[in-house]
């Protein structure tokens, strides 16, 4: 298997704790906005971005929601068990547990588990809940292997799970704000169109987006489409090993609409793909390679369904399809299932030598030091990544989550 060789620590930069943002600006669209156009670096305030950006564009959000994943249980001896719920196990599709009424099982971290052999576990609440009490929250254990814990939540009242969670769970904000969920983050730790529930991580480069600043974008002529990627826990994940061939990437579910795709189509030749946050250009990517395994099935006439891109696998294809027939193989599979989405899952990696496919423009915030998502950014602009970070540094830019904003154009 072919893997770049890259060392993790040609991609660090010091990070102050105080350059972090660990709350949100006053206004979504108050976050300033770095330019980095062709090598040419500039700023200016996250408003203007309609205003530099070409009318017959596409630009692609990620619709994912949230969910309150964070979850505070107690044994009976009173030791405190936190569980973190990562994606749905029984039921796997992501609706139909959410819409269960009595129990369902998910795929979770335990905090302290050494402290949790056996028994159920109550929700533990600081001071009397009569609604809580009455849905009587409980977790016990119902598996675990290789691919991680299994828990299976039981309720009463026949409330949906969706809804159980909204009662009962926290707001899951990143481990570096160093901080306790508060009420502001039920708000601003989502964006404005937000759709989906499915999330334990927000596509941080919408949060600066707001009904003003999408109605200019419409008024500039400029198209605007969604894809779903829930994003998980994995993100926050650091890179441990000293090359990146050793770090394995967490996989994510997607769906993308028919008419996203058909967007997709219309727009390669004519005008740029701007996808807003690093989970759309892993969405965006990845449809690549599921195209061209949809082609390849239905050439050798054998059975295809929706499936997985691996972690490697752009640096190990033999692309013989363009981007654009790629997606017209994905159109003409949905067109003979009569189908109006594609579901599936990614692993893929982006690192400097992957070659784009369909992003062109990139809207998205300033990322961890040594993470996958700044190479992601390296790919893109290449060696320039760092003159972009030491801008944003010495210009007071906030960086992470809830920091400022940047628009990269190669």
């Amino acid at each position: 298997m072919n893997c770049p060789k890259i060392d993790i620590s040609e991609f660090s930069y010091d990070l102050p704790h105080d350059r972090i943002a660990t709350y949100p600006a006053q206004r979504r669209d108050a976050s300033r906005l770095l330019i980095y156009n062709k090598g040419v670096i500039d700023d200016t305030a996250f408003t203007s971005l309609p205003s530099v950006l070409s009318p017959g564009s596409l630009m692609v959000f990620n619709n994912t929601k949230v969910v309150p994943a964070r979850l505070l249980f107690q044994k009976s001896t009173g030791a405190l068990i936190e569980i973190f719920c990562l994606e749905p196990h029984e039921p796997r599709d992501y609706a139909v547990s959410f819409a269960c009424d009595s129990t369902c099982v998910w795929k979770v971290i335990v905090g302290n588990k050494k402290k949790w052999k056996d028994g159920d576990l109550e929700l533990y609440t600081t001071q009397g809940n009569r609604e809580l009490d009455i849905i009587d929250l409980r977790a016990s254990m119902a598996g675990e292997d290789e691919n991680g814990v299994y828990v299976r939540f039981s309720w009463k009242g026949q409330l949906p799970f969706s809804q159980v969670l909204d009662m009962c769970g926290k707001i899951p904000i990143p481990p570096y704000l160093n901080r306790e969920t508060q009420d502001i983050d039920l708000e601003r730790y989502q964006t404005t169109y937000a759709l989906v529930r499915g999330s334990v991580a927000a596509p941080t480069a919408g949060l600066h987006f707001t009904d003003s600043v999408l109605g200019e974008i419409d008024s500039k002529g400029i198209h605007r489409s969604t894809v779903c990627l829930h994003v998980g826990a994995g993100t926050f994940l650091p890179v441990k090993s000293r090359y990146i061939s050793g770090h394995q990437m967490h996989s994510e579910p997607f769906s993308i609409s028919l008419n996203t795709l058909d967007q997709l189509y219309k727009t390669i030749d004519n005008g740029d793909i701007i996808a807003v946050g690093t989970t759309s250009v892993r969405t965006l990517e990845s449809l690549y390679y599921m195209g061209l395994r949809c082609y390849n099935a239905v050439k050798s006439g054998s059975q295809w369904c929706e499936d997985v891109t691996s972690q490697w696998e752009p640096y190990n294809t033999d692309e013989q399809l363009s981007p654009k027939q790629s997606i017209e193989s994905l159109l003409d599979y949905m067109t003979s299932k009569s189908l109006s989405s594609l579901t599936g899952r990614t692993r893929i990696i982006i690192v400097p030598s992957y070659k784009f496919k369909f992003v062109t423009r990139l809207v998205t915030n300033f990322h961890q030091p040594q993470s996958t998502l700044l190479l992601l950014i390296a790919a893109f602009i290449g060696e320039d990544w760092k003159r972009v970070y030491d801008y944003a540094m010495k210009n007071d830019f906030r960086f992470l989550s809830y920091g400022d904003s940047s628009l990269l154009i190669p």
